[in-house]
């Protein structure tokens, strides 16, 4: 038996998701480039490659994980490219998107032999948490002026546009495209490409795909464009878990149990956006699930389990794969989780264990 915590990412399900994109790639036109700030555990991009087109990165170390480890178009943007990061970053894009006018001035001769975009941001988005919001008050994530941005249009042949938050709505969808057609339709026309960014939860139970497709197809067709999509979640979600162990159950008011992890160090989006863990189990008997690490507020969730718990149970926490494992993390020096594959034939490879010689050396 593999020793906790560990994520287990499936293949199956996996496959799942991917097959979904293929149908909406078939369907649209559209081309998928995955999120690597969102999910970036290359044990498993020899599967998803044969169904991606690329990979989109937000730094250039995500970037270079991209080109080296995925392959097929590699789209490079940053919030800020610093002077010595630039010739690195066009050596290993295909595109790259930058986040200002400013920024594409700044670095015009070292940039100009690839194709370039800008960041649009349309100043509104789904996202309904003002951290995560791209298009909060005075945000710095991309131009909003037409004017301004028509004067940079000789130099770029894209835009990227990212306002889907964990959007399952495709009615909403449909209606913020048509503002951004609407008010930004001119300068569309006058590109190559328009990425459409991620948090389109297409991947999600009864997303109306067909619909989509026909939806993108259309923007494509209108303006003349190649429509990228960067599906983060869409492309893992329900395909992974962390594993744990009940180290110790006791009662303080309420039955706690405490187990080999930590929500602070092994699942931080769920401290972050104040959210429980999900766990697949439904019983007459409530636990408060707490993690291990001496944050007061390290707490899982409170679920039902059908049988009381005891020291040694094992509990498996779903949805443990989007801006999850690349937000891990050696807080209390709380053992890292190993990574392990579930194979398609049901077969555990254990694609990476960490020890103490890892936490030593993130620190020094």
């Amino acid at each position: 038996m593999i020793q906790t915590p560990y994520y287990l990412i499936d293949r199956a399900k996996l496959a799942r998701n991917l097959a979904v994109m293929d149908d909406l790639r078939q369907a649209s036109g559209a081309k998928v480039l995955l999120a690597l700030k969102c999910f970036a555990t290359w044990g498993v991009f020899d599967q998803m490659r044969q169904h991606m087109d690329g990979t989109t990165s937000s730094s250039l170390f995500e970037l270079r994980l991209g080109r080296e480890n995925f392959g097929g178009e590699t789209h490079a943007y940053s919030v800020g490219w610093a002077d010595h990061e630039i010739d690195e970053a066009v050596g290993y894009a295909d595109k790259i998107i930058f986040n200002s006018i400013s920024q594409l001035e700044r670095f015009d001769n070292a940039s100009a032999h690839i194709a370039r975009g800008l960041r649009l941001n349309p100043r509104f988005s789904t996202s309904g948490f003002d951290l995560a919001d791209p298009a909060r008050p005075f945000s710095r994530l991309g131009e909003w002026d037409p004017a301004r941005i028509d004067r940079v249009m000789d130099r770029i042949s894209g835009f990227m546009i990212h306002y889907n938050c964990e959007n399952a709505d495709f009615d909403l969808f449909d209606r913020q495209l048509a503002r951004i057609e609407e008010e930004f339709g001119g300068l569309l026309r006058r590109l190559k490409w328009v990425s459409l960014g991620g948090g389109i939860h297409f991947t999600g139970k009864d997303y109306p795909v067909a619909a989509l497709a026909a939806r993108l197809r259309a923007f494509q067709d209108r303006f003349g464009v190649q429509v990228y999509l960067e599906p983060g979640e869409a492309a893992i979600t329900g395909a992974a878990s962390l594993e744990v162990t009940v180290l110790d159950v006791l009662n303080n008011g309420k039955d706690l149990a405490i187990v080999d992890s930590s929500v602070e160090a092994h699942m931080l989006d769920l401290l972050i956006y104040r959210q429980p863990a999900r766990i697949e189990t439904e019983g007459p008997h409530p636990y408060m699930v707490c993690g291990k690490s001496c944050l007061a507020g390290d707490v899982f969730g409170e679920f039902g389990f059908p049988a009381p718990l005891k020291v040694g149970d094992r509990i498996s926490i779903a949805d443990a794969a989007g801006y999850t494992m690349v937000k891990k993390n050696w807080f209390n020096g709380v053992k890292m989780p190993s990574i392990v594959i579930r194979e398609m034939d049901g077969s555990l490879t254990v694609a990476r264990e960490f020890g103490y010689a890892d936490y030593r050396d993130s620190l020094g």
